[in-house]
């Protein structure tokens, strides 16, 4: 078989869970994704909300299984040598759908063909195979190190949120709702005689609006001290859905080149947006009325291709003080909305 060589590596990401404006609950799921030269293999399937098998909230003996069935040590799961590369983020049954590939020994090189769509014990090449895509020749020792490395406990690590306000009572619903999604978090009136390593466990710290400056500022004296060079937001309102789209948003900082979605503003009605690679975008407005209410309503939800788009919003959604959010598989992203 002939195929220019592609470099394989491994990359963290992250399909953000959160609260629907319905109220529906998105499940957040950490998971390895396989970047292909260069590229995360799962920006190439456009519009599509999956996860790969290499998810850090499986237990241990299913994750060194998956691992070592990549390494071709073991059997294929199903019919004619394939593998799942991505499945449903929430109950993962094949049922749902999932990205196949065959996946063999070429001598030393590992190649990943026929990608599918596959929702039987079968794939149907002709009419689900992702034709143009593949196949990838991968060199066997870069292969197998990245995946072996997995195997040594290189994994991706959980997420965590400190939530600061100087009452903790009025943070307990959003720590919950963090929780919920998939992301610890603990909630303190300061910093004072946190351990060095616990500040360090955080990934990013949000700010209560009641916090008073000094306050602020040494908290994050403290996570200087301790070494932790974390994000910290200030809450925008209180608007539980709100808070969780800007703890996701600030855990994914220093991550632009995984972003599918960048540059969020508001101006003239409309949300701008650029989009990296083919994907659904989703934006949903939250406004405090005033009789200081949370209201949120979702404004827009549709596949779009790569460049800069402008969404018109509806004036009602965004009147007083209001902010946008927009979320894409690996993506969240805030504005607050100037009147």
């Amino acid at each position: 078989m002939s195929a220019e060589y592609a470099t394989f590596g491994l990359a963290p990401a992250t399909r953000p869970g959160g609260l629907l404006a319905g109220g529906d609950l998105q499940v957040h799921r950490d998971f390895v994704d396989f970047v292909v030269d260069g590229r995360p293999l799962l920006y190439r399937l456009s519009d599509l909300d999956a996860v790969s098998p290499l998810a850090s909230d499986v237990p241990p003996s299913l994750f060194t299984a998956q691992v070592r069935g990549l390494l071709l040590e073991t059997g294929a799961p199903l019919p004619d040598g394939r593998h799942v590369l991505y499945g449903c983020p929430e109950c993962e049954d094949l049922a749902c759908g999932a990205v196949t590939a065959v996946i063999e020994r070429d001598g030393q090189d590992v190649v990943w063909r026929d990608f599918a769509w596959q929702t039987g014990d079968r794939a149907d090449l002709e009419r689900d195979g992702y034709h143009g895509m593949g196949p990838f020749r991968f060199r066997g020792d870069e292969y197998r190190a990245a995946l072996n490395a997995l195997l040594d406990g290189d994994l991706p690590g959980s997420r965590r949120v400190l939530l600061v306000g100087p009452r903790v009572a009025q943070l307990a619903r959003p720590a919950a709702a963090l929780r919920a999604v998939g992301i610890g978090a603990d909630v303190t009136q300061s910093a004072d005689g946190v351990p060095a390593d616990e500040l360090r466990s955080y990934g990013a710290v949000l700010f209560g609006r009641a916090v008073p400056v000094r306050e602020r500022d040494a908290v994050r004296r403290a996570l200087a001290g301790a070494g932790a060079d974390v994000p910290c937001v200030d809450a925008l309102a209180p608007v539980v859905p709100l808070l969780v789209a800007q703890a996701e948003q600030a855990l994914e900082a220093g991550r632009d080149d995984r972003r599918r979605l960048t540059d969020l503003t508001v101006a003239d009605g409309a949300a701008e947006f650029e989009v990296v690679s083919a994907c659904r975008v989703r934006l949903t407005a939250h406004r405090v009325d005033r009789l200081s209410r949370a209201r949120s309503r979702d404004l827009f939800d549709a596949l779009l291709g790569p460049g800069r788009h402008r969404v018109p919003l509806d004036p009602p959604a965004v009147r007083g003080e209001a902010y946008l959010v927009a979320r894409t598989a690996g993506t969240v992203l805030v504005t607050a909305v100037r009147p």
